[in-house]
């Protein structure tokens, strides 16, 4: 299809915006960034069927790339993700894991999981059709072990137990797409983290970041998937951060695309569409061209 009278160009797309950071001390895992697909059947975040194909005229359009959250330090929560934008797709970043005695995660595309500690931290919700809740963490004499975060594709896993005993939340499973032409899987929740010996919450499929067990750092969600961090363990341990995002788009060869200076891209083709990997903006005010 050619942009004729500039009525615009049919775009398939992927925007999955940064993965929220585990929280710190038996932290909850760090929710997966929000997940956005415009490519055939494929599902978006939360269960959601594909959205509509975007129509891009000529001219100039915002894109970003979304940071992941920070881990959690110092007792705190993990940090928000950060938003990816393509033109009017926002999708929005992964939600934090909860702390020690900051026990609720933090809502975002997708929830981060609850702490374990002074209190049994609940996970927090998500942006609907972008991702899913984070698990419950659980409280056993002061502390517990956190929830998983969730993912694009599944809700975190609640935590059980206490000190020594029981599980921390495995983080909730990404979705694949293949709009690269190969099916890879991204947006998975971080694992939460756990007091003393026993099970570690492991992160979701699609980048998510392991939970720390006695005295270990969370692990750091995977960049460009959106994954979130895993939660920090015992022993004041801090919680991982959450990986960036990305934003993959395909658009008729026909379609002139340049991109502003901050924008870090590649191509490749597939039949009649090229197609775009955009895997990091130096600024929130980076542009593509249509022309």
């Amino acid at each position: 299809m050619n942009a004729f009278n500039n009525i615009g160009f049919p775009v398939s797309y992927l925007v999955i915006a940064g993965g929220g950071g585990g929280g710190d001390t038996h932290g909850g895992g760090g929710g997966a960034g929000g997940y956005r697909s415009a490519f055939s059947t494929e599902s978006s975040g939360g269960g959601a069927s594909a959205e509509s194909v975007l129509t891009l005229v000529k001219g100039v359009h915002s894109i970003i790339v979304g940071a992941g959250g920070t881990g959690g330090t110092g007792n705190a929560k993990g940090g928000l993700g950060s938003d990816s934008v393509l033109a009017s797709i926002i999708s929005t970043g992964g939600g934090g894991g909860g702390a020690f005695s900051l026990v609720n995660g933090l809502s975002g595309g997708s929830g981060g999981g609850g702490a374990g500690g002074t209190t049994a931290g609940t996970g927090a919700a998500p942006t609907t059709s972008q991702g899913y809740a984070g698990g419950n963490g659980t409280s056993n004499g002061g502390a517990g072990n956190g929830g998983g975060g969730g993912g694009a594709g599944a809700i975190g896993v609640a935590a059980t137990g206490g000190q020594n005993s029981g599980s921390s939340g495995n983080g909730g499973n990404g979705v694949a797409s293949s709009i690269t032409g190969s099916s890879v899987t991204r947006g998975g929740g971080g694992g939460g983290g756990r007091w003393g010996s026993g099970t570690v919450g492991t992160g979701g499929s699609g980048g998510g970041g392991n939970g720390g067990p006695a005295g270990t750092v969370g692990s750091a969600g995977t960049v460009n998937t959106g994954g979130g961090g895993g939660g920090g363990g015992d022993g004041t341990a801090d919680g991982g951060a959450g990986g960036s995002g990305v934003v993959i788009f395909r658009i008729p060869t026909s379609a002139a695309v340049t991109f502003s200076a901050g924008v870090t891209s590649s191509s490749s083709t597939s039949g009649t569409d090229t197609i775009y990997t955009i895997t990091a903006t130096s600024t929130t005010d980076e542009t593509v061209t249509i022309s």
